[in-house]
């Protein structure tokens, strides 16, 4: 059976999810005030419908109670996602992704119901900013406030070393959960893994083991 999702306001962050997921064969209804957006959606999304999200009867009306997983990505209207995330709440939505604009909005998100708080132009930012730094650096994912993993091609001075000889998580207290060779993936690589040029790395660890890691075996060549 396909889940459902509804997404709640279509400016670039929720219409490229409502195009994602459609694409990926799941039911979306598509929830914007704007009618112009809607039209945007009507033959992307499963259903699109023009709706006050702050209006509870609105949302009553729509069905929203039988979606199983609410986005709601409104965009600089905090108000409007506060408000919003109050009555999904209110009405028992069993899991709610809402949209952050900053960290005092998410610390509010989070006391009043929202099961997962995104904040997709930060995390951007600081994808951007480490891939900037470096041409070897792929990918850039926070995994909490303090943790993250890297996707990193291998650096000069990693190639015909072994994970033993470079001792990664002794020196840099990360550890390097998989290693991407073309098509092959090696996951929880042995300490013998001798590493080839060309080879991309996926190393998780503490922001400031991250950034060590990178200083000293990528960064500096």
């Amino acid at each position: 059976m396909k889940r459902e999702f509804a997404v709640i306001g279509l400016g670039r962050f929720g219409g490229s999810i409502c195009e994602e997921l459609s694409v990926e064969g799941m039911k979306v209804l598509a929830i914007d005030i704007n009618e112009h957006k809607i039209n945007e959606y009507k033959n992307i999304a499963s259903h699109a419908v023009i709706a006050d999200s702050t209006d509870e009867q609105a949302l009553k009306e729509i069905g929203i109670k039988n979606i199983d997983h609410v986005i709601v990505a409104i965009g600089d209207n905090i108000q409007a996602s506060i408000l919003t995330t109050v009555i999904l709440a209110d009405l028992g939505i069993n899991k709610i992704t809402v949209k952050a604009q900053n960290d005092y909005h998410e610390k509010i998100l989070n006391k009043i119901g929202a099961h997962q708080v995104v904040h997709p132009e930060r995390d951007m930012g600081r994808r951007l900013a480490h891939s900037l730094i470096s041409s070897n650096i792929l990918d850039y994912l926070e995994l909490s406030e303090d943790y993250s993993m890297v996707e990193v091609m291998a650096g000069r001075k990693m190639i015909g070393k072994t994970l033993k000889e470079m001792d990664i998580r002794a020196k840099y207290g990360c550890n390097v959960v998989a290693i991407r060779r073309g098509k092959q993936m090696n996951v929880s690589p042995s300490a013998d893994y001798t590493v080839q040029e060309d080879d991309i790395l996926i190393v998780i660890g503490a922001d400031k083991d991250i950034t060590k890691f990178e200083r000293q075996l990528i960064m500096d060549e």
